[in-house]
């Protein structure tokens, strides 16, 4: 599913190495190269799960780097688009990396802990981005250490997400960070867990990091507290309907930051970064000619690299699309990059699916439930 990461070996993540040896296995598929359940539930089960009570699921493909040194603060604000001096303590901020032209080479969430600073990011930009960023690293004292990689202090994360996420939290003892992008540490039944609160549009969304020794105690307590297991497609499918884009699918690395309508990763006020100054001269002097958008299609299940058209012209692509089993019937969801001519149209956008003819309709946050 990730462009940018075809040399990327596929691994199977530790939970679901624990769900293969149960008497009836889950089907495994690859997810930002790594090998996850692709369904624990029935879908409809799931989709309830995530839209209505709690879901408990894979979050393994995920990694975590610390940046160690005198300089990792200043030395860090200058390789990111959004802020870090100025991160409250336990919160973080999502963030792309761009290059010297301003071009997207990635994307990863920032947490401070104290004054300890951590990079989060998904398994397929791993390596590359590391060595990205290691590139830089010239008369700075800066050092990235990779966390949770050695056997003896192995770790992975689980993820607790949709509107009573909390609550089933609460009843294991579990503590949930109130707001959005801020972080808690725990020791629960002799785990040190780490929990995030991270960014979500229809639901809450939480990540717990836990050693690998501690996975299964984790996973049956949450499932026993009333979460409901989820595999990947469910998961991915309410990722595109709350409009969370992907780096590799949704977002490639010809993209500039604008192009992308994530503004919540950029910051205009943080001072000099790489590629700062297309980002700026893209905001002050004009717009970009082209926006991702979440879209709903009315008509066949489009793929990605599907043409978007009106009135005979192509006016973008699908980049994601998925079907999510709603308890009103189901409802398609996508996202796609848009010219900026066909927002401004009343004109409908049109799609084709072998002989089948579809619809796009653009939405904004209050149209989607």
């Amino acid at each position: 599913m990730n462009d940018s990461a075809t040399a990327v070996i596929p691994a199977t993540t530790p939970l679901a190495s624990l769900l293969m040896s149960a008497a009836k296995p889950p089907q495994l598929a690859e997810y930002r190269c790594s090998l996850t359940p692709r369904e624990l539930d029935v879908p409809a089960a799931e989709t309830a799960a995530l839209t209505y009570g709690a879901a408990v699921h894979d979050l393994g493909w995920m990694r975590r780097i610390v940046v160690r040194g005198e300089d990792r603060f200043r030395w860090l604000s200058g390789m990111v688009t959004n802020t870090v001096n100025d991160l409250a303590e336990n919160s973080g901020a999502w963030n792309l990396v761009l290059n010297a032209q301003g071009r997207i080479q990635g994307d990863l969430t920032v947490w401070r802990e104290g004054e300890s600073l951590e990079l989060e990011m998904d398994w397929c930009q791993y390596e590359r981005l590391l060595a990205h960023l290691e590139h830089f690293i010239i008369m700075d004292d800066v050092e990235l250490v990779p966390l949770g990689q050695e056997p003896a202090t192995a770790e992975t994360a689980i993820g607790v997400t949709g509107p009573q996420a909390s609550e089933v939290m609460a009843r294991i003892g579990l503590p949930a960070p109130a707001a959005s992008m801020t972080s808690t540490r725990v020791e629960w039944n002799g785990l040190d867990l780490k929990i995030l609160r991270t960014y979500g549009v229809l639901a809450e969304h939480f990540e717990i990091w836990t050693p690998v020794a501690g996975i299964t105690r984790v996973w049956r307590t949450l499932t026993t507290a009333g979460a409901n297991p989820v595999g990947l497609n469910m998961l991915e499918a309410f990722r595109i309907a709350e409009g969370i884009p992907v780096f590799g699918v949704d977002i490639v690395e010809r993209d500039l930051p604008q192009e992308t309508s994530q503004v919540r990763a950029l910051h205009f006020s943080k001072g000099c970064y790489l590629g700062q100054e297309i980002v700026e001269r893209i905001r002050s002097r004009g717009n970009v000619h082209r926006h991702l958008r979440q879209l709903e299609l009315d008509g066949p299940l489009a793929s990605r690299g599907t043409e978007l058209v009106q009135n005979g012209a192509a006016m973008g692509q699908i980049t994601s699309a998925a079907e999510l089993p709603l308890a009103g019937g189901g409802r398609r969801f996508a996202m796609g990059m848009v010219r900026q001519e066909a927002e401004a149209s009343d004109e409908p956008l049109t799609y084709n699916v072998g002989a089948d003819a579809g619809r796009a309709r653009i939405l904004n946050a209050a149209q989607k439930f």
